[in-house]
Parts: C-alpha cells; structure tokens; sequence
C-alpha cells in the first residue's frame, strides 16, 4: 500500500490538493475542477504557457492515490527541488513575479480563462526565472465580471514593491506577517501623501481604500467587458514596471570594493577556495552572507546549484539583477539573515515551513560572516558549528577571521560583551562536528580559510532530519 503523505499547505482550494506518494509530489484534480480543468487543456492555454517557460511542466497519471471519491485527475508536476517564499525575495524578484502573474492573466483571458487567485506563493524560481505553480488557478472567464483575484494581486504584489519603492526600509519581509497580503488601510497609511495625486496610487490605493471604509452594503459592480479588464492588468503592469528599489550605500554592498582588503586579497582567497572545492565531491551549496555572489559565482560555473543568501536585500538584489540578465540559472538569491531565518508560519505553523527546514546542501559557504555572528550578534562558536553541521551533508568551508583583524577589532570596539572569540575555541567547538580536511592563512592576511568535512554520526543523524523535512519542501502549492 503506497503511504500518501498530505502537503500541510494544501487544503485551501477545493479544486485539488497536493500530496506525496513514494516521495514524488502530486497534485490531485477533484471533479468540482474537471470542467475548468479541460478548458484550461484544450483551449491551448497550458501548451501555450508550458512553451513560454511561464508555468511548471506536469504530465497525466492514471492513479487515484488517495482512494478519493472526488478524484478526477492525478497530476505529476515537475519537481522544484528548492521552495523559497515571497518574503525571502528581493524587491525584483517580487517585481518580476508579480509582472509574470499579470501576463499569465492576459495569456488566460485570450483563452477564455482568468485566474481566480494572485497569490505571490504561486509563483517559485526556477533556474533562475520565475515560473507559476499552481495549475488550478485557473477558471472559466466571464467578461461581464470584474477580476476576482484583483484585491489579492494588490495586497501580494502591488502594495509591498509600492511601499519598498516609496519608503527607505524593505517592505516585501513584512509578508511574512501579513500572509494574506498587505491590508490596502496600511499601505495606504504608509505611503507618502505626494502618491495621492499620482494616478496609479489614487485608484489603486487611496481610492481602494476609501471604497473599503464605505460600511454601507456593498453595491453591485458595473458590468465589465474584456476591453476593460485588458486595460485594468495593462495599467497595472504598466506601474509596476516603473517602480524601482531605492537603496545607497550599505554596510554590505560595497564590501568587496571598499571595505575589505582590496583585490590581491579577494584573489588570493579565490585561489584558496577553489583548491578546497577540487578536494570536494559537491553538487548543491549554500553560500550564507553571499553578498553580491562573488563566491556564489565561482561555485556556479563548476556546476553547482547554489542558494545564495544575504541579510542585505540591496546585495540580493544586485545579484538577481546580474544572474537574471545573464541567464545564469543555477543561482538562487533569497534575503535571509541566518541570525534570524524565516519560521514556520501560517496554519499550525506549517503552511510555510521555516528556511533551516527546507535548506540542505552538500557543502555550506560561511566567508567573513563569523565574526558578525560572534562579537555583534553574540552567539557562541558552540551554537554556529552546531546550526552549519544542521544544514550541511558533507562539507563546509569556512572563514575564521581573528580578533587582531582590523574589521574584528571594529566589531570589539562596538560590543565587548561577547563569547570566547580565539581560534582555538572556534577549532574545539567545530571539531565536535567536523573534521579538518584542510587550513589555510590567506596570504598577506591573517585570516583562516578551513574546509572541513562533516563526521559519519552527524552525517546520518543530518539524513533522517533531511528525509523528515523532505516531504514537506521539495514542491510547494498555493492551494
């Protein structure tokens, strides 16, 4: 008897459900969703999306799984081997996934379907572009009626880069509270009062919002037609493309320029770096504190897949600019500050797992990251060796910056309240974990570059963590 394991998240839309069986992801068709379901194949809409790269591939499996007796269809959806969440994304991540959604909408309405739901969690990146999941999002298109998802879309897409655009802080992690999208009555509190005369602002929030404060019963829409439903996702794209991340100058996106010790430095580390991986045997890797890729780059061209994440959203940023226009696909960038990484939330708090949850990789990065960790954000050497061991397989390679560095003693000056901070401490705490393969001074520094890899138990006890979390991360639906 196949074990189904049912997705946590996927209990909301009574059109289907994604479930695990033998460790493939499915995702069931009930018969409320047959009609619209053969619609959406037989007007050509799949083939014409699945041929733009703009939804994920899926094939047909004659299997009723569940034994259910709504079951009309069994899905096998190409399988996304990392899930990541709108508000892990920088601002044009969101920007190019919410620019997606209004163009798949535009693809439904010509063939007579239109989304029902804009979530920004239908959307993942896969090999470096986003790509729409959710394949029953999809319903027959009434042109009399207004878009049903457009509040969604607002409070998922267009209020959080509106915010991020007008205001100096990083709106877009504040969908992690708001996981319904942001409420139009703050987003329109928040915004500067000049977007009260500018059109795009005026109708979509201000006006919204006022409509919404209206207590009386709701009035019946006027009738809409497809010549106006067209212009309404136009407009909306049209500002949405105009809008842009406004960030100067950061502690961390000139690093590797200005802050450090300039380019012999950087270039002997390269070297070190890719001696240690030529002793590796590695096809995944997380790179924490990636700043703008430099390193996730070198681990890139080798043909490894690599997570790369930053605290600093502006370096992200940068770097899903440069892989995206490069066509780089095995890159992906998330903001995650690893001091704090995103929780369990949503429904029992496993709608959306937490980030050390879905993580796992071959080898793990940490250059010029411990130190920060250590002296600003006092965590002790023995809590670090046990979170990387946690998210590693096999390997990690790390950087052991001593307190005689100029950049540690500034960090001292700061906080000196902090952990044992030596370099024999940090070799006894990560030894309890890890065996040193190689230990290297970068030339004309005294900085420590270690590649270690990781001991048979944890290795094992890393395994059946991995097969427990599995389950829940390798394909994640809105629905």
């Amino acid at each position: 008897m196949t074990n189904i394991l049912y997705h946590p998240a996927s209990f909301r839309d009574p059109a289907g459900f994604v479930f695990q069986a033998d460790e493939i992801f499915y995702r069931q068709v009930n018969k409320s969703y047959a009609a619209n379901y053969e619609i959406f194949m037989q007007s050509g809409l799949y083939r014409d999306l699945l041929g733009k790269k703009m939804i994920i591939a899926h094939s047909e499996v004659e299997n009723n799984f569940t034994q259910s007796p709504d079951w009309y269809k069994t899905l096998q959806p190409q399988q996304i081997s990392l899930i990541s969440y709108p508000y892990e994304w920088c601002f044009d991540q969101l920007k190019d996934a919410s620019l997606l959604t209004l163009e798949i909408n535009m693809a439904a309405i010509e063939k007579g379907m239109i989304l029902k739901d804009a979530s920004a969690f239908n959307i993942q990146f896969h090999k470096g572009k986003p790509i729409f999941i959710d394949t029953l999002s999809f319903e027959k298109y009434d042109p009399s009626k207004p878009w049903v998802a457009y509040r969604q879309f607002c409070g998922h897409f267009l209020f959080p880069l509106l915010l991020s655009h007008y205001r100096s802080f990083n709106a877009i992690e504040l969908l992690s509270i708001y996981i319904d999208g942001f409420p139009v009555e703050m987003t329109a509190s928040l915004l500067p009062q000049k977007t009260k005369l500018k059109l795009g602002t005026l109708l979509h929030v201000h006006l919204q919002n006022k409509i919404s404060k209206n207590k009386k019963p709701e009035q019946p829409h006027p009738l809409f037609d497809q010549k106006k439903m067209e212009r309404l996702l136009l407009h909306l794209r049209d500002i949405i493309r105009k809008l842009n991340r406004k960030t100067g100058k950061t502690d961390w996106n000139n690093y590797y320029d200005e802050t450090i010790s300039g380019h012999a430095y950087l270039e002997e580390k390269e070297k070190l770096i890719h001696d240690m991986l030529a002793q590796t045997d590695i096809h995944t890797a997380l790179d924490i504190g990636s700043n703008k890729g430099f390193f996730a780059r070198l681990l890139a061209e080798k043909k490894i897949n690599v997570i790369a994440t930053d605290k600093d959203d502006s370096c992200i940023n940068q770097l899903y600019k440069d892989i995206r226009d490069k066509g780089q696909s095995n890159i992906l960038p998330l903001v995650i500050d690893i001091a704090n990484p995103s929780p369990g939330i949503g429904l029992d708090n496993m709608e959306r797992s937490s980030f050390l949850n879905r993580v796992h990789a071959d080898l793990v990065l940490a250059l010029a990251i411990v130190h920060h960790l250590v002296i600003t954000q006092n965590i002790p050497f023995t809590k670090l060796a046990a979170g990387f061991s946690a998210l590693t397989i096999k390997y990690l390679i790390i950087e052991y910056i001593p307190p005689e560095d100029e950049k540690a003693k500034l960090l001292i000056q700061r906080n000196n309240n902090y952990h044992a901070y030596t370099e024999q401490e940090f070799e006894n705490c990560f030894g309890e974990y890890f065996i040193p393969i190689k230990k290297e001074v970068i030339p004309k520094s005294s900085r420590i570059i270690y590649l270690f890899e990781k001991k048979a138990s944890h290795q094992t006890l890393k395994k059946n963590s991995v097969d427990c979390v599995f389950s829940f991360t390798c394909f994640f639906p809105a629905s």
